[in-house]
């Protein structure tokens, strides 16, 4: 049966992505689903009224991941058993899960992504590590978009940084992406402070919360899933500080907060801008430019950015530091943090 996306749609364009990256059955499942969407009228639906763009919703990483969760929840058999690779008709068990669990695949599709990938902490513990070479200071940090606040954790993590040893060593989170450039300096990140916001931050205590977590993880990846599960038992021994907010409100009330003397205040994001409107970003970074407007040696502040660029063609780290203002491209990375290209000079 055709679906209802045209010849060539979202799902077959994220699957040549996921297969890129790495993940064949993810993109299997994605162009399978594709095929055969119309026998979910509510899901198709929603996917062909969905106002903005598509790519930036992230919509086809929803999809996944409601499948996903289907599969871990045993239903239909048919698709769990093609997640357990016991048979390969991705047309079987899509159309199977796209008949019974469209109301199902629709309403998770509505909730935000929740990939929580700690492996990008790697990257803004590298951008860290730049700032406290620079300053020499400890560090307090103010996420946005933090979701279940795994990344606030980032120092309690094990790092392998292009052969640099970074974090807490012995930690249960080992993170070693594929290194190419120079390392970044040997600078230790001493966090004294850590809290974020979102709009619907999510609870590890929560089993239902654990489950959709770990659903969002590609199910052909199962390294990501065991660091994800590791990360979750670390949040639940150390539960991560986040406000339910806007981000934008959350900032300026922060910023608002006098900076203490001898701490550098660091705000970071990771994949997080696709989802504020064009006047939300605007005024986030207003508010970040006017804090280090206000910067000084004594009380510095950093920014540290791992987002798509406007093109989504590739996901770039940056790191601007005041009171200079300086901007600085550090590195292109994965979009889940698996390799970092380092390009900054020391």
């Amino acid at each position: 049966m055709e679906n209802n996306l045209g010849s060539r749609g979202e799902f077959t364009r994220q699957a040549d992505i996921a297969r890129a990256l790495g993940s064949p059955f993810v993109a299997s499942v994605l162009e399978a689903g594709e095929r055969h969407l119309a026998r979910a009228p509510r899901t198709a639906a929603l996917i062909q009224s969905w106002p903005g763009d598509p790519s930036a919703a992230a919509l086809a990483m929803r999809f996944n991941a409601a499948i996903h969760a289907l599969a871990r929840r045993g239903r239909p058999r048919r698709l769990e058993a093609l997640y357990a690779r016991q048979h390969d008709d991705f047309d079987g068990a899509l159309c199977a899960a796209l008949v019974s669990e469209d109301d199902f695949i629709a309403h998770w599709m509505r909730q935000p992504t929740q990939t929580n990938e700690v492996n990008r902490a790697a990257a803004i513990l590298s951008a860290l590590m730049v700032a406290g070479d620079a300053f020499g200071l400890p560090f307090e940090l103010l996420e946005l978009g933090s979701s279940a606040g795994l990344n606030l954790n980032l120092a309690r993590y094990a790092y392998d940084l292009g052969g640099v040893p970074a974090g807490t060593l012995g930690s249960s989170v080992q993170i070693a992406p594929t290194w190419h450039g120079a390392p970044p300096p040997e600078a230790a990140v001493d966090v004294l402070a850590a809290q974020g916001v979102d709009l619907h931050p999510l609870d590890v205590a929560d089993e239902a919360t654990r489950d959709r977590l770990l659903s969002f993880v590609f199910a052909d990846q199962p390294a990501r899933a065991e660091r994800l599960q590791n990360a979750i038992a670390l949040a639940q021994r150390h539960p991560p500080q986040i406000a339910r907010a806007d981000a934008v409100s959350w900032l300026a009330e922060q910023l608002a907060v006098p900076q203490t003397e001898g701490l550098c205040r660091a705000i970071f994001h990771s994949m997080v801008l696709q989802y504020l409107t064009t006047e939300d970003r605007k005024a986030a970074t207003d508010l970040i430019a006017a804090a280090g407007a206000r910067a000084t040696r004594a009380r510095p502040l950093a920014w540290v950015s791992f987002e798509w660029t406007p093109n989504r063609s590739e996901v770039q780290l940056w790191l601007t530091t005041w009171p200079s203002g300086e901007a600085r491209h550090l590195a292109t990375c994965h979009p889940y943090g698996a390799w970092i290209e380092w390009q900054a000079r020391a």
